[in-house]
């Protein structure tokens, strides 16, 4: 893409973006972006080989690190999180672990908020560790914790933007102030809100993670992950990419760009629908807490409102009567996916403690406050009267004896 037609990309709406970035006709002047299957590429001469491979020529060298479907899958996502450059990979995960190990080294020091994926909080309290590289968990929302949390040897803070589960907030404009006094990076992940409502670079965030496992592709069909930021690190995060290999897939990239084109849309309906949830939820008698920014008294509830377009599609409650209550809440329903992804058209319903937090300690879970009694559903695009019945169904049982 030339110059001018990145300025003139920037210089278009979102949804516009979310259909039109990243797009590369062939030769056959095809409407659709087609799926490049191939392992590697054939090169003219001896010559050109040589500088495809030492980077002195653009081009194509090897589907590990470089795939026409893939890079238009990158292109189109930088575009949306107004983001130098984007690297793919094969699961949010890699995403993660692939900016750690690119951009940090032993005896570097990495503060994360406390109520992450489990998974996350895995990566960093166990794996990071082996390696010389020591990890603070402190609350998402208090900023007097990340401060008192700072080393000289802090380079990275980590968090998640509305939290998983309980949907904490954090001021993304504190957090980059923070983080470059300290000399370190910001790293936001925008899973549960997406580019089409929420865009931390332009907060001050130095780097942005997807899971595109979740909405990006809006139907559960593929795996895969992706860093946005400046050239620099993501050109770093590309190198280990080549030697390590945790790559995406040109087919699922090719699904990723199809749900790209959709997110906005789908964003607003599952954050109409979420909203609707989550005030009738609140009304129940079974249900001691609902968990969600959009409501006006959640503690972030303004702050969301400040650096969002819209509140989301995750929410969730606490039943009364602990995790039999909230496991009899969820066995009875049968609209929605007991299942602990989220960001798909089907609404799913599930329980963190013993699942998506399950390998956390029990003191561990306490601190994020994913008690046995919380229910996380991730609201999908049925019929919101036909999930709403659905959860009345679950609550009725919870109730029972």
């Amino acid at each position: 893409m030339s110059d001018d037609d990145s300025d003139f990309l920037r210089s278009l709406g979102p949804a516009t973006r979310a259909v039109r970035a990243g797009i590369a006709r062939g030769p056959e002047g095809e409407h659709g972006e087609p799926i490049y299957t191939t392992s590697s590429y054939v090169f003219a001469s001896c010559e050109e080989a040589a500088a495809r491979f030492a980077g002195d020529s653009p081009g194509n060298v090897y589907s590990r690190y470089t795939n026409p479907t893939v890079r238009a899958f990158e292109e189109r996502l930088a575009a949306l999180e107004e983001g130098e450059s984007a690297v793919a990979t094969a699961s949010g995960m890699a995403a993660i672990f692939g900016v750690c190990v690119a951009l940090l080294k032993t005896g570097d020091h990495v503060i994360c908020s406390r109520d992450v994926f489990g998974a996350t909080a895995g990566l960093f309290g166990k794996y990071l560790a082996r390696f010389g590289i020591d990890t603070s968990f402190v609350p998402l929302a208090d900023p007097a914790a990340w401060r008192a949390a700072l080393r000289p040897t802090t380079r990275l803070l980590y968090l998640e933007t509305p939290s998983n589960p309980l949907c904490e907030i954090a001021d993304l404009g504190a957090m980059a102030a923070l983080a470059r006094e300290a000399g370190a990076l910001l790293v936001v992940d925008n899973c549960f809100c997406t580019p089409a409502l929420q865009r931390p670079l332009a907060l001050g965030a130095d780097i942005v993670i997807h899971s595109a496992t979740k909405y990006l592709d809006g139907q559960g069909r593929c795996l895969g992950g992706a860093a946005i930021g400046a050239a620099a690190p993501m050109d770093e995060l590309r190198a280990y990419l080549r030697t390590c290999g945790p790559t995406m897939s040109p087919f699922n990239a090719w699904v990723f760009l199809k749900g790209l084109e959709t997110l906005s849309l789908r964003m607003r309906a599952h954050s109409e629908s979420a909203g609707h949830l989550a005030r009738w939820l609140e009304e129940q008698p079974a249900v001691e807490q609902v968990f969600y920014a959009g409501l006006p008294h959640h503690p972030g509830h303004a702050l969301a409102a400040r650096q969002q377009s819209g509140f989301g599609g995750v929410l969730s409650f606490r039943v009364r009567g602990g995790r039999e209550a909230a496991w009899r809440c969820i066995d009875a329903t049968r609209v929605m996916s007991l299942t602990a992804n989220l960001g798909d058209a089907k609404t799913t319903i599930v329980h963190p403690a013993t699942t998506t937090h399950g390998r956390l300690t029990a003191e561990e879970r306490e601190r994020a406050g994913i008690s046995e009694n919380l229910v996380r559903v991730a609201v999908g695009l049925e019929d919101v009267a036909d999930l709403e019945a659905d959860l009345a169904r679950g609550l009725a049982a919870a109730e029972a004896s």
